[in-house]
């Protein structure tokens, strides 16, 4: 019997993109555009690493990427300042 098929996140990106028609890079610049101020600020206080919090959720951002965003039930690990 064959193994389940699984899919990848690439894949089911692009599933959401091209066939179910979202506007996936719109949908980026306004995370981005929506983060901007907030990772400004912390990174004039010399932060490169950064959990935004905003409307309930955690956007944990890296050397200016947003790299996962937490529902309200998960909690957000705490940094170690880097020396």
């Amino acid at each position: 019997m064959a193994r389940p098929l699984r899919v990848c996140d690439h894949a089911l990106l692009r599933f959401i993109e091209r066939v179910g028609g979202l506007d996936v890079e719109g949908l980026r610049r306004h995370l981005a555009e929506s983060l901007d101020r907030a990772a400004g600020a912390a990174e004039q206080l010399g932060a490169r690493e950064m959990t935004i919090a905003a409307d309930g959720f955690h956007y944990v951002v890296t050397k200016g990427v947003v790299v996962t965003v937490l529902t309200p039930q998960m909690k957000p690990k705490r940094m170690k300042p880097k020396r």
